[in-house]
Parts: C-alpha cells; sequence; structure tokens
C-alpha cells in the first residue's frame, strides 16, 4: 500500500485526547468537541472517546491566527 509524502504511517502518529487537546488549546473540553463535531478539527473515533492527531491541533492553530490591524 503506498504512501502519501505528506502523512506518516499511523504507528508514528501521536494521538491525544480531548482533554490534552483542550489543555494545549487552553479552552475547555467542550469546545474541542465543538471543533471535533463541526469537523474543524480532525479526530478518530476509539469506542465511545475521541482521540485527536497531535498533527491536527498544529494546523488548526495555525489556520487560525489573522492579522488584527
Amino acid at each position: 500500500m503506498p504512501e502519501d509524502n505528506d502523512r506518516a504511517p499511523l504507528v508514528q502518529v501521536k494521538f491525544l485526547t480531548v482533554a490534552e487537546v483542550a489543555l494545549v488549546m487552553r479552552v475547555s473540553k467542550m469546545t474541542v468537541y465543538r471543533l471535533v463535531h463541526s469537523g474543524e478539527l480532525t479526530a478518530v473515533r476509539v469506542g465511545k472517546s475521541f482521540r485527536v492527531p497531535e498533527k491536527a491541533v498544529h494546523e488548526y492553530l495555525r489556520n487560525a491566527y489573522f492579522d488584527a490591524g
């Protein structure tokens, strides 16, 4: 199975819990759940919980910056 050059093999992907993402972003867990459910933040469902690739958090934050003024 060929790999995209842009994607790391799954064994190298670091997944974060919703609580860990909330700590990194300094927001509530509910905010993280809203971002996941709206599709703004990529996540994988594992049973009844979600895991978010660390790279997805960094990409979301990078794209969230705006120039105010």
